[in-house]
């Protein structure tokens, strides 16, 4: 029997990857973790270095102990003890906030895919990803331990209630979009979608996708889009499209669909950002468990002075315990 099905009263265990330890990552996961909002919804483990969480807690004035594991069922379950996972021995010199560092960078990498193998053998049902430094992962060679680095691996799904946006392309140069929009991709794409939201345990489905070009109108949506929408009607998906990037997010935030499919990273995050930053929450649709994380960054002119604001962490672990149990995102 897997850690995930011996969590007392149910709960799913959920792993917490903490992030850049140059960053804000270990702070914003210490006061996540010390609201005691964590064990109410699911058995928290920390993947990182105890060392880097005790230095955190200390840095965010927080009284709290650490527990350094060998295997995520020894799990405390007491809100004041951090439980932490060590798959890499990690070294305090290489601690240096608000720069970039390449053993940090290789570190996080390390972390996360710890967490990637521990949730696909059923020992997690979901993990979360502290704010990463794709600058030092890049740096190390590990950015392609963040799924949404992987082609066709994972689909980057943000959400800001009311507003939900899933993207079908996400980090590469918008000269290179257009070719990326096919008929298939975005049924692949707009199918993961609607079963994701159902196994989330969203009551309501209502897809909207958004037009490449303004006013919806080109090649790729006669192309593309449009016999994709067609084509997923067929099969039952309550889905609508293509409609004019202009206003397709604002529809949304009206309650007139559930989710929108953007084509590319920034038709989506401008509209998130500006609508609502600080209550963002992201999830990787795609992957074989829940997958959540932040929708800030390190904050490196922040790192180290226990000033970070945890509410997009504190949400991020919430959504991901809920959404492993099917229960919708954390209200």
């Amino acid at each position: 029997m897997t850690a995930a099905r011996k969590a007392e009263g149910g709960l799913p265990v959920v792993g917490i990857v903490i992030g850049d330890p140059c960053g804000i990552g270990p702070e914003v996961v210490a006061k996540a973790w010390h609201t005691g909002l964590l064990h109410q919804h699911c058995r928290p483990v920390l993947i990182g270095s105890a060392a880097v969480m005790a230095q955190a807690a200390a840095i965010a004035g927080l009284s709290m102990t650490v527990r350094l594991l060998d295997a995520p069922e020894q799990g405390s379950g007491r809100p004041e003890v951090m439980d932490v996972l060590e798959p890499v021995a990690f070294d305090m010199a290489w601690v240096q906030h608000g720069q970039e560092a390449e053993r940090a960078g290789w570190a996080s990498g390390e972390w996360l895919r710890y967490a990637d193998r521990l949730a696909r053998g059923g020992t997690f049902r979901a993990t979360v990803m502290g704010p990463i430094s794709g600058v030092a992962m890049k740096m190390a060679g590990t950015l392609d331990a963040i799924p949404s680095t992987r082609p066709g691996d994972a689909y980057l799904l943000l959400r800001s209630a009311p507003l939900m946006i899933a993207h079908l392309t996400d980090h590469i140069p918008l000269r290179e979009v257009s070719a990326q929009i096919s008929q298939d991709a975005l049924e692949t794409l707009i199918r993961l979608i609607d079963r994701s939201m159902q196994q989330w345990g969203l009551p309501s489905r209502r897809i909207a996708v958004a037009g490449f070009n303004p006013h919806a109108e080109g090649m790729e949506e006669s192309n593309a889009i449009a016999p994709a929408v067609a084509a997923m009607k067929r099969e039952g998906i309550d889905v609508t499209g293509p409609i004019s990037p202009d206003s397709v997010f604002r529809h949304c935030i009206e309650g007139r669909h559930d989710l929108v499919i953007a084509m590319y990273h920034d038709q989506g995050h401008i509209a998130m950002k500006t609508w609502g930053f600080s209550g963002n929450s992201v999830v990787f649709a795609g992957l074989p468990y829940v997958h959540t994380t932040v929708a800030h960054g390190v904050a490196h002119e922040i790192a180290g002075r226990g000033c970070a604001d945890h509410q997009m962490m504190l949400n991020a672990i919430l959504n991901a315990a809920c959404l492993a149990g099917g229960h919708g995102f954390y209200q």
